[in-house]
């Protein structure tokens, strides 16, 4: 088994499959026509040594190795947001956080500490409830280091459908899966 995707709980390279989740444009978010993905962390008997700044390290090393490039920790903005110009991924570094995907009629998806959620461009994001420690480092495409940040506004919806279109689809997943496999798979 790959060492780091062990330490992340998460099982060999590609062979974990996320959950997909699919959101229509609401004529505010356009969400994407790509699915979310949700890997979630099997931590089972873990040892609680992991601490966040192990997580930290170990995700910063996986989502680079595969052309992601960490950007910040924190948190999610409490209102309805996406990016227009890159796909974005979270790994949950500590606590847990519940999230609305889609806008304001999207769904609720709880992320866990070790968890792993990739948003395409377009694809609203809200922070609802969290634990006080929840935390995540957020990384994106090496090849798309401009990041904008959209709110549920019809007045920008055409202009950030174009700048959707137009951004690349990356090779892997932040942790070395194909992407393509999880890009153009069926639901």
């Amino acid at each position: 088994m790959d060492d780091g995707m062990e330490i992340l709980g998460l099982g060999a390279a590609g062979s974990v499959a996320p959950e997909r989740f699919h959101f229509q444009d609401d004529g505010k978010i356009p969400n994407s026509r790509l699915a979310t993905l949700a890997f979630r962390a099997r931590f089972g008997a873990q040892p609680q040594e992991l601490n966040r700044e192990r997580l930290a390290a170990a995700f910063g090393e996986r989502f680079t190795a595969y052309g992601w490039r960490p950007s910040w920790r924190g948190g999610v903005f409490d209102y309805h947001h996406y990016h227009s110009t890159a796909h974005e991924a979270f790994g949950v570094l500590s606590g847990w956080g519940r999230l609305r995907l889609g806008g304001e009629a999207g769904r609720d998806v709880e992320l866990y500490r070790g968890d792993v959620l990739v948003l395409p461009a377009g694809t609203g994001h809200c922070h609802l409830a969290s634990s006080e420690d929840f935390l995540l480092l957020a990384a994106y495409p090496e090849d798309q280091p401009t990041l904008d940040l959209i709110g549920a506004d019809p007045a920008r919806h055409d202009e950030a459908l174009a700048r959707i279109a137009e951004v690349s689809q990356p090779a892997h997943d932040p942790l070395g899966g194909e992407m393509a496999r999880w890009w153009s798979e069926p639901v």
